[in-house]
């Protein structure tokens, strides 16, 4: 099992809508999350708009690609890309860059 973590920015101006819209995700959105082997996923929201994602999967590649290819997931990025910086174009879900495990203490 693969453990992933990663860090994205929620623009200051857009803390409260992203947590209201966080606080009741789409039941077909979560639904496509766990058919596609996100599993144990948490997001961790800082005041200053520091998020941290982290979630548990046996491919974390193919988990992405089976998001890729569900129609839930193009409408959520897009409703949900606004509300970042520094995306650089990308949408949040593709701006997800694991971070290196450097201890783990099981």
């Amino acid at each position: 099992m693969q453990r992933v973590c990663f860090l994205l920015k929620v623009r200051q101006d857009r803390i409260a809508e992203y947590r209201e819209r966080h606080a009741a995700v789409w039941p077909e959105m979560c639904e496509a999350l766990s058919a596609t082997g996100w599993h144990n996923y948490s997001l961790f929201l800082r005041d200053d708009g520091l998020l941290v994602g982290y979630l548990e999967t046996e491919d974390f590649a193919a988990a992405q690609a089976g998001m890729e290819a569900t129609e839930v997931n193009g409408r959520w990025q897009a409703e949900m890309g606004p509300l970042f910086e520094s995306l650089d174009g990308a949408r949040p879900d593709e701006a997800m860059k694991p971070l290196t495990e450097v201890f783990h203490l099981a």
